[in-house]
């Protein structure tokens, strides 16, 4: 079980640095839709760290060969949660063989059990899934004459996010629909591990600008090269 840092030290070297206590059998969050905002420099290090037998609690799974599809590929997770897994063809293989849990639950189920953590909240009860093999073996409760089901809120060790600035105490700045799940999983880890594009001292941001507040970041770093892909493209007809 990962250590809450006890000093004000927050701004870590580089993402390898940022990692290096997360080790086998975490569970971790990763922040991010698709490839849009995703901490790739955090991936890309605990790829090379070869840590295993982890659950991702993610939105989606990457891509065969970017984000999480390049864990799945060095076999590192052992359980993934997620939404939406269409675009990676190794998750699939991984499922349909066995060799990979899976958790698929509906994408604001995701998003509220990733909130109900972050406000300290032990579970909550929503409609989603209600009939369908979502509810299997869960509580189900009636309220003024509708069924709700019951979910707990994610119990994560870290929760590793992307933002586009961050100062010196973690305060955090997301750019458009990068923000995505990032500020809701921020909320959310023990331990929260947060890189940006850029970082700058404390005091430098408009607090009105402020999405995720430093009280709820651990680690920060700058990260670099970052690549940014798109995972599908699509452009307006001439």
């Amino acid at each position: 079980m990962p250590q809450i840092e006890s000093t004000m030290k927050k701004v870590y070297k580089d993402a390898t640095d940022a990692v290096a206590d997360i080790n086998d059998g975490a569970v971790l969050m990763l922040g991010g839709f698709g490839l849009c905002g995703i901490p790739e420099n955090c991936i890309a290090a605990l790829v090379a760290k070869a840590v295993k037998d982890l659950t991702c609690i993610s939105n989606n799974a990457g891509v065969d060969d970017f984000g999480i599809g390049l864990m799945l590929q060095q076999k590192q997770v052992k359980k993934m949660v997620s939404s939406y897994v269409g675009e990676n063809e190794e998750f699939e293989r991984q499922m349909l063989s066995g060799e990979l849990e899976v958790e698929l639950i509906p994408q604001g189920t995701l998003a509220t059990r990733c909130m109900a953590a972050g406000y300290g909240m032990p579970a909550i009860f929503t409609p989603a899934g209600i009939g369908t093999e979502v509810a299997a073996g869960k509580e189900v409760r009636n309220f003024k004459g509708k069924d709700y089901l019951l979910e707990e809120a994610f119990d994560a060790d870290f929760a590793i996010v992307k933002a586009w600035k961050g100062d010196t105490e973690g305060n955090l700045i997301y750019r458009a629909t990068a923000r995505n799940f990032n500020p809701m999983m921020a909320m959310a880890g023990k331990i929260t591990i947060a890189e940006v594009e850029e970082l700058v001292p404390a005091g430098s941001l408009d607090p009105d600008m402020i999405h995720t507040p430093g009280i709820f970041v651990h680690r920060i770093f700058e990260g670099k090269n970052y690549e940014k892909r798109i995972e599908q493209r699509t452009v307006r007809k001439k």
